[in-house]
């Protein structure tokens, strides 16, 4: 026992000393990285990435970021090397009981340096996002059965994260109590209270579940004929999502399949923009020490939206406007996440600075000539943690179809002037997906081709402006 403390508290030394943690801005990072893939330059994108990891196999958020971009350039086999990985890294995560106390380690350490430090792990929402991802390149890939192994691991991902979020919320709760930390995020002058009180994100039942995964599910076993799986799925879709027309159809005509002779069950998946930035926020913090009152100015995460990309609400099939209907946004998610977490981050914050005035006003007293360097060297390493998965999408809409067998051509209202995309049914049910970001558009399903003229392509290429 006296060992594994050791080599904790040696591990956390290096990691505060190493100075790479706590002066790292991953959202910066990613912004050049996030220009080439509005570009459509995939290669380009990942190429930046490489060149910000170099170590392999690289952390969680590398492996995370590379997999979506390697998906939409339909390179299917490092797709799935990478998440693998990552989904690989989570598992031994919540598998380990050393995990834990490692993780608080890092929480420990970051009372006194600030939030970066902290081992990122992924947020719950991130982890059922790579798995719901999964599923959907296998589908990309015509692979039913690997994208079903994939959702059903997303809804046991979901049971575990509801029962340690539970536990944890109530603990971080009677801390706050025992230590009389009544100060909420509503109450800090100057942060953006209005982005977490917004009504969409305490709409949400919690920061993780998402009515598109269990819609998903629901297609998925009802295209493998296993309605009695799939009725649950869109039962818990509903819940998540009440009032949703097309959520209410999709259960209801499980009883009786609609479809008429030679039609298709044809789900078409629209993903668009990027998950919101989070940036760092100063706010001022009063802290009295021996009487005197002290105002010093500590980081808070905000989250920035991505305007990116214009809003999408139909397709364009055979020539027929289609209704998108929105089933799941990542950025109400990133918000409802941030604004359950804020108790555990005002608390880490409120400790920090406590510490930092009782420390400048000791230097005041007995060491004068340090104060100024003391001071200057608090803030800059005073930020917000601003690390995320910034290549997920923000928005994903859905529209159920019922076509006919063969050739159909669909196009993206943002991007009007790019040639339509090309695709074939002749399945009982078939999922498609694209994904839109700024005004290009991305296909990674094989049986998705691009409408070129005069010759046709035996491929769909990465982006098309």
């Amino acid at each position: 026992m006296a060992t594994r403390l050791r080599f904790l508290f040696v591990l956390g030394a290096c990691l505060l000393l190493s100075g790479c943690p706590t002066l790292r801005d991953y959202n910066a990072e990613l912004n050049e990285t996030l220009d080439y893939f509005k570009a459509g330059q995939l290669d380009g994108a990942v190429a930046v990435l490489d060149r910000n990891n170099p170590f392999a196999p690289g952390d969680l958020l590398y492996n995370l970021e590379k997999g979506e971009l390697l998906r939409l350039g339909a390179h299917v086999t490092g797709n799935h090397a990478n998440w693998d990985y990552a989904d690989k890294l989570i598992e031994g995560w919540e598998n380990s009981p050393r995990f834990d106390a490692f993780k608080a380690f890092t929480e420990f350490n970051s009372y006194g340096a600030n939030d970066k430090v902290r081992l990122y792990d992924g947020y719950d929402f991130e982890k059922v996002a790579l798995t719901t991802q999964m599923a959907l390149a296998s589908l990309s890939s015509a692979d039913v059965n690997s994208a079903r192994v994939m959702i059903k691991k997303t809804h046991e991902r979901e049971a575990t994260i509801a029962d340690k979020r539970d536990k944890q919320y109530l603990e971080m709760e009677n801390q706050a109590k025992e230590q009389g930390v009544a100060l909420k995020f509503q109450d800090l002058q100057g942060y953006p209270v209005a982005t977490l009180d917004a009504p969409e994100v305490i709409a949400l039942k919690n920061s993780y579940q998402s009515a598109f995964s269990h819609y998903l599910a629901g297609f998925i076993y009802e295209s493998l004929n296993e309605k009695d799986l799939a009725a649950p799925g869109y039962r818990q879709a509903i819940e998540l999502r009440p009032n949703t027309p097309l959520l209410e159809h999709a259960l209801r005509n499980l009883a009786k399949s609609p479809l008429k002779a030679g039609e298709v069950d044809v789900l078409l998946i629209v993903q668009t923009g990027l998950a919101p930035a989070r940036s760092s926020v100063r706010v001022p913090i009063s802290v009295d020490v021996d009487g005197e009152t002290y105002i010093t100015n500590m980081s808070f995460p905000i989250l920035i939206p991505d305007t990116s990309t214009p809003p999408v609400d139909f397709v364009t099939v055979d020539g027929k406007k289609q209704k998108l209907t929105l089933l799941n946004s990542f950025g109400d998610m990133s918000r409802r996440t941030l604004r359950d977490d804020m108790p555990g981050i005002i608390q880490r914050t409120l400790h920090r600075a406590r510490s930092n005035v009782e420390y400048l006003a000791y230097l005041k007293k007995h060491r004068p000539e340090k104060l100024e360097e003391t001071i200057l060297q608090q803030l800059q390493r005073e930020d917000a943690d601003t690390r995320g998965w910034r290549t997920l999408p923000d928005k994903t809409l859905v529209a159920r179809l019922r076509l006919k067998k063969g050739q159909h051509q669909l196009t993206l209202p943002n991007a009007p002037d790019a040639t339509p995309v090309r695709f074939k049914v002749d399945q009982t049910h078939q999922a498609f997906s694209l994904r839109a970001v700024g005004n290009r558009r991305f296909a990674a399903d094989v049986a998705l081709q691009l409408d070129t003229v005069p010759a046709p392509q035996a491929a769909i290429s990465p982006a098309q402006p």
